[in-house]
């Protein structure tokens, strides 16, 4: 049975949720999960200092009228009044959690000390949390890999710390920082984890279907499953896997037509939210996201990447339908 999921005060309808994801957690792709039932949505990941210097960029990102909730906004930066400001500020917009990314991989991330390199720093991991949580009334979660390296696993440890300091929930991808995405997620160490605290505890990594979240569930006693890339091109894994969760039925897969009536919705939004010129440009990766699979899909590939204007685009899609690619 699929049970709720209570994260400080924030009550989520269930245990699934969508992982921040830079490019792709926008409000458009949020607001599709949401219409699929997912528990909890993350905006893409932002700069504390961008918060604090009001880049315009961190707007469009930040916006979020008309969305459901709850709505869960990341933010990245390693010096610890920033973040509290920064923090400040995002639930002064309107979040309903403040999550801190400690897990990001990229170089240019980790280079400044930030992401994945605070595990290399616990007390300052914590140091952060317990300002971030001091200077705001709604919960406050972080998300954390297994740990920098092979050598220097200490997902369990950094959990602890940050329990103490104020965070009502944890989310553990199972790989390390030098794994970026590669290889296979230890599940074993969200086990230890979710062991370790009494706080909420969210697992993430390989979770492609419903029967993997299920399956993650149980191995680990894990609270909630986190998808990320599982879910690119693909909204239904949210209400499949939380159909399956509840009942123990497995819902078909999508049809061609309603992935390809979704992409339009999708770059519809997209278009609402950026404008033409960067809707589209965006919508090349997410419309690759919903082809794949499908016969020709190389070849609509290549049509859609040099697709300049909405028209272009929605003629390509419609053309799919209409063509007898299916």
């Amino acid at each position: 049975m699929t049970v709720k999921l209570l994260i400080g005060d924030v009550e989520l309808a269930n245990p699934v949720a969508a992982a921040p994801m830079a490019g792709v957690t926008d409000r458009a792709y949020r607001i599709l999960a949401r219409e699929a039932g997912c528990g909890l949505v993350f905006t893409e990941m932002i700069s504390d200092q961008a918060l604090i210097y009001g880049n315009p960029r961190t707007r469009v990102i930040l916006e979020h009228g008309g969305e459901k909730g709850p709505l869960a906004v990341q933010i990245f930066g390693s010096n610890p009044d920033y973040m509290a400001r920064a923090a400040e500020i995002v639930a002064g917009e309107g979040a309903d959690i403040i999550d801190i990314n400690m897990g990001c991989p990229t170089p240019k991330i980790v280079k400044n000390g930030e992401g994945a390199a605070l595990m290399k720093n616990p007390e300052l991991a914590a140091e952060i949390v317990s300002r971030v949580a001091a200077r705001v009334n709604v919960p406050v979660t972080v998300k954390m890999r297994k740990g920098w390296d092979d050598d220097h696993v200490n997902a369990v440890e950094l959990a602890r710390l940050v329990e103490a300091a104020g965070a009502a929930a944890v989310t553990v991808h199972g790989r390390t920082r030098v794994q970026f995405y590669s290889g296979q997620a230890d599940w074993d160490i969200i086990r230890r984890v979710k062991e370790a605290v009494g706080i909420p505890v969210i697992g993430n990594g390989d979770v492609r279907t419903p029967l993997d979240a299920r399956r993650m569930l149980e191995e680990t006693g894990c609270d909630g499953v986190m998808i990320g890339r599982a879910s690119m091109g693909n909204p239904w894994i949210f209400s499949r896997t939380i159909h399956y969760l509840a009942t123990g039925e497995l819902l078909p897969e999508p049809t061609w037509e309603e992935k390809i009536r979704t992409a339009l919705r999708h770059l519809d939004l997209l278009v609402a939210l950026k404008g033409e010129h960067i809707g589209v440009l965006e919508m090349r990766k997410h419309a690759a996201w919903y082809l794949k699979g499908l016969r020709g899909a190389a070849r609509l590939r290549e049509k859609i990447n040099r697709a300049g204007s909405v028209q272009e685009m929605r003629d390509i899609l419609t053309g799919i339908l209409d063509g007898g690619y299916l």
